[in-house]
């Protein structure tokens, strides 16, 4: 009798490592949702944004699978709009970059504010984490548009309390040898770099991931 509990216990025991195990295998899926600059316009598949990202995060020991949610053209109202069937149930945690289309077009700053508000209010329903990644104003529309602009970013990290990347063209912007010959869009090379100085502080946002509870986030009727 005594050696049949020793045994059963040994199962649970076992059991136990077994979903431990599985558990710690599952990788943390994320969504990189954005514009042309998520997409990887004018880039092939696998130089784009998301995918240089995964790679760098897996090589860095991180199991992570990284959706790329990117469509070119789209403004931070366009976004908005697809958020929910963009953001599928199970994701974990999600990379907002947009407004860049909105600066470009010259669009009064008060309507991506608006929109990033709302899709950072519906994300936070949903119990989903964000890194949001700033976007910087053309010089060419003046200083008082840009500090309007740029400012809404640090704005709404400091609302809904998510970490922010400054600027997500760092080190890239009106760089003629990193970007495509349009001047907007990054190369390969440029990609590569974007990834390279945002990994600190995705890898930071992946940390403060592993120490939430999963939530449904099924999408908002």
């Amino acid at each position: 009798m005594l050696h049949r509990l020793f045994a059963l216990c040994a199962l649970a025991l076992v059991g136990a490592t077994a979903a431990a195990s599985a558990a710690r295998a599952e990788p943390v899926r994320l969504v990189a949702f954005g514009d042309s600059l998520t997409a990887g316009y004018g880039l092939a598949a696998s130089q784009a944004f998301p995918v240089r990202l995964q790679t760098a995060l897996r090589a860095k020991g991180h199991e992570v699978v990284i959706e790329n949610a990117g469509v070119s053209g789209d403004t931070t109202s366009a976004g908005l709009a697809r958020l929910d069937w963009s953001i599928p149930q199970g994701t974990d945690g999600v990379i907002l970059e947009l407004g860049a289309n909105d600066a470009l077009r010259g669009l009064d700053p008060a309507i991506p504010e608006r929109s990033l508000d709302a899709i950072l209010a519906r994300l936070k329903v949903r119990g989903i984490p964000v890194l949001m990644a700033g976007m910087r104003a053309p010089p060419n529309l003046g200083s008082a548009y840009q500090a309007r602009f740029d400012g809404i970013y640090e704005k709404l990290a400091r609302k809904y309390d998510v970490p922010l990347y400054p600027f997500f063209l760092n080190g890239v912007a009106g760089s003629p040898a990193l970007n495509l010959p349009d001047g907007v869009h990054p190369t390969a090379a440029g990609v590569d770099i974007i990834v390279a100085r945002m990994l600190p502080a995705v890898e930071a946002f992946l940390a403060t991931l592993k120490t939430q509870a999963p939530a449904g986030n099924a999408a908002p009727d």
